[in-house]
Order: C-alpha cells, then sequence, then structure tokens
C-alpha cells in the first residue's frame, strides 16, 4: 500500500516520520483467508448437524449445509475489508488499520492468537493482525524490532 493513500474502508493510514522507515509489512494471506473460512464452515456444519440430531430433526444434513453457505457468504462480505487491513512495522511502532499506532516501547508482548498475531500493550490495548501465513515469523519480527530498541 502506498503511503497516505486513502482507501474506501480505512481512510489513509498513518504517516511516518521523518526518520523513519518501514521494516516489515504484514499484510493478510489470501491463503489463510480462506483456509480459515473453510475450518469455520467445517466446525460449524458439525455442530449444526449435531445440535439438530440431538433436537430430533429428521434432516440434520440442513445444518451442515447452511453453516457452509453462511461462512462462504461472510468470507464474500468480508473480504475487500480484510484485505485493506495492513500493518506495517518501523524501528518505533507498529502503524496499523484506522490510523492504529502501537509504539514499541509500550509492547507488552506479541503473541500467535488463533491464527493471528495478538499485540498487547502496557496500558492494555489489544490489537490482532489477521490470516498471517507464519505466524510465527510475524511474532519474530515485531519482538527483535522491539529488543533493539
Amino acid at each position: 500500500m502506498s503511503e497516505l493513500i486513502p482507501d474506501k474502508m480505512y481512510g489513509a493510514p498513518a504517516p511516518l516520520d521523518s526518520d523513519e522507515s518501514v521494516i516489515a509489512h504484514f499484510a493478510p494471506d489470501k491463503a489463510t483467508y480462506w483456509r480459515t473460512h473453510a475450518m469455520m464452515a467445517l466446525i460449524g456444519g458439525v455442530g449444526a448437524g449435531l445440535a439438530l440430531m440431538m433436537a430430533g430433526n429428521p434432516d440434520p444434513w440442513v445444518g451442515p449445509v447452511a453453516a457452509a453457505i453462511a461462512i462462504a457468504l461472510r468470507a464474500a462480505y468480508l473480504k475487500s475489508e480484510v484485505f485493506a487491513e495492513e500493518w506495517r512495522l518501523t524501528g518505533r511502532r507498529l502503524l496499523g488499520p484506522q490510523g492504529r499506532i502501537a509504539p514499541l516501547s509500550s509492547l507488552k508482548l506479541a503473541r500467535p492468537f488463533f491464527g493471528a498475531v495478538q499485540i498487547v500493550t502496557q496500558s492494555g490495548d489489544k490489537h490482532l493482525i489477521k490470516y498471517q501465513a507464519d505466524v510465527a515469523a510475524v511474532v519474530a519480527q515485531i519482538m527483535a524490532a522491539k529488543d533493539a530498541r
């Protein structure tokens, strides 16, 4: 994403300071996005089918079909919004969508969280960097930048 070009959903990203440069970009991974939604559809389908069976419904197959359709619609609807989210790591801070800024000096931890990276600041603010292909590598990059300060 180019610097300071607004997108339809999030507006302009937080600007870089004059002496600041981007170390890494963290954009959502398409394969991870679709794999996550397939897993949600599978889990939701099994749960819906079991619930219908336990309720004595004569057509429990409707649950998995409905769950798959619902998750597919969700994935299609949120796709443009999710892929507009990009995080940038500089030597001083993390810059996220909607003008989110997390200074590395205030970073308490970065950890894997259900296929995403959760950032927690000293003040308790929490942010998710979602749908990353290699969550461990993202955590390592963020913590290395924090430790280099």
